[in-house]
């Protein structure tokens, strides 16, 4: 059984890259895998590995400036779900591309999973899912706008021509872990929403606390790792990859006559050319070769 930990925190890092050599000598040496993202405003990213490496990698991030209380989301599967460890120094810890926004200086209100049900029925809510559109697509509550977002850096223009329509209602936002969330809040405080709040922890965090009995949320979450997408218990879901254009598939969309395991699907017949589809074709069969042996290519 591999342990999975989910985490982020805004704090301020001066010097980003000076953290990561070590941050990933313990990664490593503890077997633990998955991706760490560092910037000057903080942390985020998934790590699964044995339940011991992860604390460990856990008990070293908690060491870090001003992460003594980082929140984290935890779920198991029964398969590796990374491939390797990734510790990357980048501009923004989750890209908006508002270098304004701080969240540390205020967002929107936490409204834990067990009040969200109320929040969202209420007729005076808006209801704004902040996830990309592929997202979207596999499973959201019910009622919630979806803004058809390619990226995170869109959702500013998003808002900015949608805001009248939303004028004097309560703005209720979610997203998988509550990250972007942090981000999004504190935009809209800073366009002048008074009354705007967000799910505690994200849906990761609903579908782990909310009985599927009393649940408000259909299909299934996508989750940025070999798991693919799960469900309420955080169960692993029924989607799988594609592995050209990262995007999710339904078991349904396998069986359409674009799809080409590890070349192509339906929604990026047009995205690639022959000889991304060569190149394609040959990592499918070395990660073949190498599931043969029992190993596991990295390109996998």
């Amino acid at each position: 059984m591999f342990a999975i930990a989910a985490l982020y925190r805004f704090t301020p890092f001066p010097d980003p890259a000076a953290l990561r050599d070590s941050l990933l000598a313990v990664c490593r040496g503890h077997g633990v895998t998955g991706t760490l993202l560092l910037a000057q405003e903080g942390i985020n990213g998934t790590i699964a590995g044995p339940p011991a490496g992860v604390e460990a990698v856990l008990s070293h991030v908690r060491a870090l400036p001003g992460c003594g209380g980082i929140e984290v989301k935890r779920s198991e599967a029964d398969a590796a779900p990374f491939g390797r460890m990734k510790v990357r120094v980048k501009r923004e810890i989750v890209t908006m591309g508002q270098p304004h926004v701080d969240p540390r200086a205020g967002t929107g209100r936490h409204v834990a999973p067990a009040d969200w049900n109320d929040v969202i029925r209420d007729p005076g809510t808006v209801v704004i899912d902040t996830r990309n559109a592929y997202e979207v697509a596999i499973g959201s509550f019910a009622g919630a706008l979806d803004p058809e977002t390619e990226a995170f850096g869109d959702f500013p223009d998003w808002w900015r021509k949608n805001a009248d329509r939303m004028a004097g209602k309560r703005i209720a936002m979610f997203c998988t872990g509550g990250i972007r969330c942090e981000k999004s809040t504190a935009f809209l405080r800073g366009e002048g929403v008074e009354d705007v709040v967000h799910l505690q922890g994200g849906i990761l965090k609903y579908l782990e606390a909310v009985p599927e009995t009393d649940s408000l949320w259909h299909g299934e979450c996508f989750v940025f790792d070999d798991r693919v997408s799960v469900g309420h218990e955080l169960r692993p879901g029924d989607h799988l990859l594609c592995h050209a254009c990262r995007k999710p598939l339904s078991r349904a969309d396998t069986k359409r006559p674009e799809y080409e395991p590890g070349v192509q699907c339906h929604r990026c017949l047009d995205a690639f050319d022959a000889a991304d589809r060569a190149r394609f074709r040959e990592r499918t069969r070395q990660i073949a070769l190498a599931r043969a042996r029992g190993t596991r290519h990295l390109g996998g």
